[in-house]
């Protein structure tokens, strides 16, 4: 593939993807394409399947007994659930940031460190650390006192702690189930900034609730909803997928509408 195709080509495709836990699926059939250097928005009602669909795509739910996943995920031309690929190698090409903020009980440069260790990297770590926690927006705030316990730090600090670790490892995609959730409102709002600057470098696939944030931050939203046809089950379907704009002021689907609108959800 040439850079220009590459470029111009999906960094991350769902092909018709669907997850099960036990007998009971939880989301069924997902085709979505992520464009490269984006932010993309995944929203939908609570139960339908949002955190379990992203964690597909760096393979967290190989964690999870339980949890089958049928389908394809394409990245950078391969599909990641082939016998020959590595779960570990595709979680450092494709990090994560989760809901809470879960820093290390280390240090604030052991936080940073610890990944690119176990990964051997051979580079200067300083200088990585630092790097790191500048990409984070967070190195002003911590310079002073690197040896501080991760744990320490007030949430909205401790998140970027997290984002700066995910960065630590050099991936290309970030995958954020719901950041700012447990952030007050000056966290927040550092986290979509700081979002705003990592697409430059990065492709950022986000959960979240927050109607605003998804209409903020996100280039396109992906709408998940319980499939209505089966009644007994709650299973997660793809509603519809576009710019966030058009899903914002004008979607193709009623049940989109509705759901934006606050009449359902």
């Amino acid at each position: 593939m040439s850079s220009e195709e590459e470029n111009n080509s999906p960094i991350i495709s769902a092909r018709n993807l669907s997850v099960s836990y036990g007998s009971q699926e939880a989301v069924h059939a997902i085709n979505l394409d992520f464009p490269r250097n984006k932010i993309v928005a995944i929203i939908g009602p609570s139960g339908c399947g949002k955190s379990t669909l992203i964690r597909c795509f760096n393979r967290m739910n190989d964690l999870v007994p339980s949890a089958k996943v049928t389908g394809e995920v394409i990245y950078n031309g391969q599909n990641i659930y082939a016998p020959n690929v590595d779960a570990v190698h595709v979680r450092r090409q494709i990090g994560m940031v989760f809901q809470k903020p879960n820093p290390f009980p280390k240090s604030i440069y052991e936080n940073i460190a610890f990944g690119a260790k176990v990964n051997n990297y051979q580079g200067n770590m300083d200088e990585l650390v630092e790097k790191s926690l500048r990409q984070a927006a967070l190195w002003d705030e911590v310079k002073d006192d690197l040896t501080k316990n991760g744990l320490a730090l007030p949430g909205g600090q401790q998140q970027r702690l997290c984002i700066a670790r995910a960065l630590a490892t050099e991936p290309e995609v970030i995958l954020m189930d719901e950041p700012a959730s447990a952030l007050d409102p000056i966290a927040t709002l550092k986290i979509e900034e700081l979002m705003q600057e990592l697409k430059e470098q990065y492709t950022i696939i986000i959960v979240t609730h927050n109607m605003q944030q998804a209409s903020r931050v996100s280039d396109l939203t992906a709408f998940i909803s319980l499939d209505r046809t089966r009644v007994n089950d709650r299973v997660g379907v793809l509603v519809e997928y576009d710019l966030t704009q058009k899903i914002f002021i004008k979607p193709t689907e009623k049940e989109t509408e509705d759901y934006i609108s606050g009449r359902f959800g």
